[in-house]
């Protein structure tokens, strides 16, 4: 069965950037529909940051309160494990917004929150399993989504499509979108591990003579990423997974037997890194945002951030368009890239910097002392507040500028 809908806004992508774009422009009286592939948010490679830049949007759309009641651990100091030297390299607690700690919480809960406040508006739409299947164009202008659900086909045409489908976008790919891929040298191997109340009750970055392991906590397990040189996954393999379990042993050695708990390599998963970005994040009647416009490394967990604020430029931008019933246009639509392009090229940069550091220390893997940025962070309390700022903000952090609509 093949039916047709019309929406103000099609964006395609559930994760943080759609959800939260979507929200914003509902709660503001725009007719929205959001399309997710997935029946649910649940998915391992999900980022589960909360930022402070996040909590100080809740609380200008006044659901701090709320939200905070979603269960969540709250880091108000950065720290990571050099060898046997525990170094603080991010304080949080100078920033001045409303919540100024790193909130640790599973994004399908982050998402399930905003979700259900968005579907207190008529105006939002969520559609889940449905499968984009190409672009809808009309008069060489994006005028639409074809997607598979399972009521059938469904045509969702729209004044503005946006793509918030992440790094493997096919919105992009269809709309031919210009890709500027950055040389990346590291890759990640993700995992769980059961947790216990004796462990350690911090996200830990733990570097240990050239091995880098981050822990993050899902209260009752932790969710483990493990740094590998890029494309090296079949070595690690040909080693043998008892090898790998010794190598882990040696970045944690609190995990102990738990590390027999990965039986096989089917319990560990590759994530291939990427950074890039377009070089026009839109074209007419289409604007990508989030890792669709820019794909970002998981050092530092930022890329929820930049996605999340990425949203917020949107709806500030487009709403008052959309309210007046205008075209549009790509004018307009480049407004946002030139809102978002700067901080997210910045944070890719420095997290290339990251990444030569830690090819860098992987191959010295004899290096012991400790690097000159740790030896800083150590010596003079002061510098932590930069990296807080950095990691916590962002560069350009944005506002709630759109109002709520109520009665549409």
């Amino acid at each position: 069965m093949e039916t047709s809908v019309y929406t103000k806004c099609c964006i395609v992508g559930g994760g943080p950037a759609g959800i939260m774009a979507g929200y914003l422009l509902a709660r503001a009286g725009i007719d929205v529909v959001v399309l997710e592939k997935h029946k649910d948010f649940n998915r391992d490679f999900r980022g589960d940051t909360i930022h402070p830049s996040t909590f100080q949007i809740m609380a200008e759309l006044g659901l701090l309160d709320e939200f905070l009641k979603v269960r969540h651990t709250e880091v108000p100091h950065l720290r990571a494990m050099f060898n046997e030297t525990e170094v603080e390299i991010g304080d949080f607690t100078h920033l001045k917004v409303a919540r100024p700690v790193l909130g640790i919480m599973p994004q399908w809960d982050f998402l399930n929150f905003i979700t259900g406040k968005a579907k207190q508006y008529n105006k939002f739409r969520l559609i889940m399993e449905a499968n984009v299947n190409e672009l809808l164009w009309e008069k060489g202008r994006v005028a639409g989504i074809a997607t598979d659900t399972p009521e059938g086909t469904l045509h969702v045409f729209a004044d503005v499509v946006i793509g918030a489908d992440g790094r493997s976008s096919l919105v992009r790919e269809q709309a031919r979108l210009k890709v500027i891929k950055t040389g990346v040298l590291i890759d990640v191997l993700w995992f769980r591990l059961t947790k216990t109340d004796t462990d350690p009750t911090q996200t830990l970055g733990r570097f240990y003579h050239g091995s880098i392991m981050i822990l993050i906590d899902r209260f009752d397990y932790w969710q483990g990423g493990y740094v590998i040189e890029k494309n090296g996954f079949d070595k690690i393999k040909e080693q043998g997974i008892d090898q790998f379990r010794k190598e882990l042993l040696k970045v944690t050695p609190f995990l102990g037997e738990r590390v027999q708990e990965l039986k096989s390599w089917d319990d560990i998963k590759l994530l291939s890194v990427a950074i890039d970005h377009l070089e026009l994040w839109y074209c007419d009647g289409l604007l990508c945002i989030g890792d669709a416009a820019h794909a970002m490394s998981p050092v530092g967990g930022v890329g929820i951030n930049l996605a999340i604020q990425d949203a917020v430029a949107t709806a500030n931008i487009l709403y008052k368009h959309l309210h007046k019933k205008e075209k549009i246009t790509e004018k307009i639509l480049a407004q946002v890239q030139k809102r978002r392009a700067m901080p997210a090229r910045m944070v890719q940069m420095i997290q290339m910097q990251i990444h030569k550091g830690i090819a860098h220390s992987r191959v010295n893997e004899t290096f012991n002392s400790l690097p000159l940025p740790f030896r800083l962070l150590k010596a003079f309390p002061i510098l932590r507040r930069i990296p807080a700022k950095l990691v916590g903000m962002g560069i350009r952090p944005e506002h709630i500028r759109t109002p709520e609509v109520r009665g549409l």
